[in-house]
């Protein structure tokens, strides 16, 4: 029996194809009247600040609208988003895409409402008072960050990423409008929604796994095994990219109560020095941080395979998991992603290096089965 677990969900999260246009009226409940955008410049590019601009138009004024946003977002890009922010006088932070953006705008709400510098509020609960109000709107279907306490930020002169987690720096609002993520590439749409299935998988075995992020993390499983594939290779299926943004949402607030595992920090030694896609790395490290922590909590692992759509019937744990391992594997394959470190250009020679880093990464704190810095490199050299 679970002696004790605390859930949260401090967004409000609203659905609805098209509901980028109706903005106006979330504005309006935040008595805000000076709102700064954070988008990059592919979500402009494809068009998709529009629909947001004409949901604000007559409720805000449009005070500024900051877009050079890096595939993952860095010091540097908060502190000139900050400065950007804080001369318009925005009363507002709107984030308008991916996880970069995102976490750029909750990087810029933190020095907008209590100045300083990211490094100062790094780990977890060092931010204990509201920020400037935000409303996330993305437009792909991984990170879940709308609606997550975490943001990680890069310090590229020191080649780190820096994690911030507090429950003041979820969003106020989380707008999912499906017809945001119509435009994304087949291989965005495949390496986020590998992302949102390490979130899942990684809540549901973690030490801090409880009953409700449980059952958000088991549905958003079942939810990606049946849809990524054809959100993929038939990205005009507004179905589809319906349930795949509904699966990285409640992903989101899976991993926001329940935390990551060796999967993340892996992903975030590898991610600090080369510029590989977090989803990627995260897609390909999933099966052997699997494989690895399956002895440690089978019967979760046969959950998940479940999920995954293994059949269960008159069949030993063990059969069962490496048929839910193949399936997560064969799900990337399916979407045309990479499936080795090599095939996203890490050297070989690196590998030392990375295990000595991701075995003191935060995440590895909540993963279900301890490791050592051996360990670590005998994972990274199975998937290199």
């Amino acid at each position: 029996m679970q002696e004790f677990f605390e859930f949260g969900l401090r967004a409000r999260v609203q659905y609805k194809a098209g509901l980028a246009r109706e903005l106006g009226a979330l504005v309006q409940e935040l008595a805000a009247e000076r709102a700064f955008i954070v988008a990059d410049k592919g979500v402009v590019a494809a068009g998709l600040l529009e629909p947001v601009l004409a949901g604000i138009e007559g409720f805000a004024e449009v005070v500024g609208i900051y877009d050079n946003v890096p595939p993952n977002s860095s010091l540097a890009t908060v502190n000139e988003a900050t400065e950007a922010a804080r001369a318009a006088r925005a009363d507002l932070i709107i984030a308008l895409g991916g996880g970069s953006p995102i976490d750029t705008a909750k990087g810029l709400r933190i020095l907008l409402t209590l100045g300083g510098e990211i490094p100062q509020y790094e780990g977890y609960n060092t931010i204990i008072q509201p920020l400037t109000p935000m409303i996330a709107v993305p437009t792909t279907a991984g990170t879940g960050s709308e609606v997550t306490v975490v943001a990680v930020i890069k310090d590229e002169d020191e080649n780190r990423k820096i994690s911030l987690a507090s429950r003041y720096l979820m969003p106020d609002i989380a707008v999912l409008d499906p017809e945001l993520t119509l435009t994304l590439p087949p291989r965005l749409t495949a390496a986020t929604g590998m992302d949102a299935l390490s979130h899942a998988i990684e809540s549901y075995v973690s030490t801090e796994n409880n009953p409700f992020s449980d059952s958000l993390a088991l549905a958003s499983i079942d939810i990606i095994a049946n849809h990524l594939r054809d959100a993929v290779h038939h990205g005009s299926n507004l179905e589809a990219r319906s349930q795949m943004l509904l699966a990285s949402c409640m992903a989101g607030v899976a991993c926001s109560n329940s935390w990551f595992g060796v999967v993340h920090a892996i992903s975030h030694a590898i991610g600090a020095h080369y510029p590989v896609h977090h989803g990627t790395l995260n897609s390909i490290i999933l099966p052997y941080g699997m494989q690895f922590n399956a002895p440690v909590a089978p019967e979760r692992y046969v959950r998940i395979a479940r999920a995954m759509g293994v059949n269960t019937g008159g069949r030993s744990d063990e059969e069962v998991i490496a048929d839910g391992i193949a399936a997560v594997q064969k799900l990337a394959a399916d979407c045309g992603l990479p499936l080795r470190l090599r095939d996203v250009e890490i050297p070989e020679s690196a590998l030392p290096e990375l295990a000595a880093l991701s075995v003191v990464e935060a995440a590895m704190f909540w993963n279900p089965r301890d490791a050592t810095e051996e360990d670590l490199l005998n994972l990274l050299q199975q998937m290199w």
